[in-house]
């Protein structure tokens, strides 16, 4: 609906200053909107380099600077081997990468981009998120981004909303979520001798009177831990790393809530019905500082 494919049923979309992209036919469109889909849509029969050449076209640049972007891309994704093969030859990993290319060729002011790294390597997905930030990064440009893996939100997104049963639930930066929904620690400990499990067990609840266990497997140990017990965090460290000497530790982790965490909560009260707080469900597409917080 907002790349204009798709007729809207109800609302309004804005983006640079047009409340409607299928309003608009010119070729500026075209220009400042890159679009990924979910589907693969591209054209069964055409190479990878017939692709990228078309868009590169359709984009309008010259033949020089659509050389040197389409080179640039080749190399970041390693595609050399596959420039000369049709789409329907590809690898589902080797399509969806040609698919981002392609979106994000021409320099594009605004990227739409709906689960893009699906079917990707892990490598191309790190190379993907680069690219998407370093697109962005101090400038007037923005990217929307649609994805279950909630580690990549978390690592390119610089504020997110949250939809659970098919209604919005959150709009903000991921570190106000967390601090707001995610306020526990996750401290995970991996026992040596399962002897000492149980031993690791009481002095954890001793140093931290409101740890809650949350997983007991053998040798391995997970709580939450509310901010109370583990700030001042130097004084929480200290504790674990006696605990560690002196019950011979194999290792242990503290670390915060992440995103995924914090969506299974959301989605836990969701189906409870206890998330009974209406968020405002409009947006507007402007630069954000890193500092701005809703």
């Amino acid at each position: 609906m907002i790349a204009g494919i798709t007729k809207p049923t109800a609302g309004e979309v804005e983006l640079k200053g047009r409340r409607s992209v299928s309003d608009n036919q010119g070729d500026d469109v075209v220009k400042f909107l890159g679009y990924c889909p979910q589907e693969n849509v591209l054209w069964p029969d055409l190479t990878v380099r017939e692709h990228l050449e078309v868009f590169a076209a359709v984009k309008g640049l010259r033949r020089a600077d659509a050389t040197v972007a389409i080179s640039g891309l080749v190399d970041s994704f390693k595609l050399h081997e596959q420039l000369n093969v049709p789409v329907q030859k590809l690898t589902a990993g080797a399509t969806k990468k040609l698919c981002f290319m392609l979106s994000i060729l021409g320099n594009s002011s605004i990227l739409l981009l709906d689960e893009p790294s699906t079917s990707m390597d892990p490598a191309g997905q790190q190379q993907m998120w680069q690219m998407i930030q370093t697109a962005i990064k101090n400038t007037e440009k923005g990217a929307l981004l649609t994805t279950h893996y909630l580690a990549e939100a978390e690592a390119i997104c610089d504020r997110i909303a949250i939809m659970v049963s098919g209604r919005l639930r959150y709009i903000g930066s991921i570190q106000h979520l967390k601090n707001k929904l995610g306020k526990d620690y996750n401290l995970e400990l991996k026992v040596k001798e399962t002897s000492q499990v149980n031993l690791v067990h009481s002095e954890i609840l001793k140093l931290f009177p409101q740890a809650a266990q949350q997983e007991r497997n053998f040798s391995f140990l997970t709580y939450k831990l509310p901010m109370a017990d583990v700030h001042p965090l130097s004084q929480a460290f200290h504790k674990l790393e006696a605990v560690k000497h002196s019950f011979n530790l194999e290792e242990y982790s503290l670390s915060q809530c992440t995103l995924e965490k914090v969506f299974v909560e959301l989605s836990k009260e969701q189906e409870a019905g206890d998330f009974d707080e209406e968020v405002n469900t409009t947006m507007k597409w402007k630069l954000l500082s890193h500092s701005d917080d809703p």
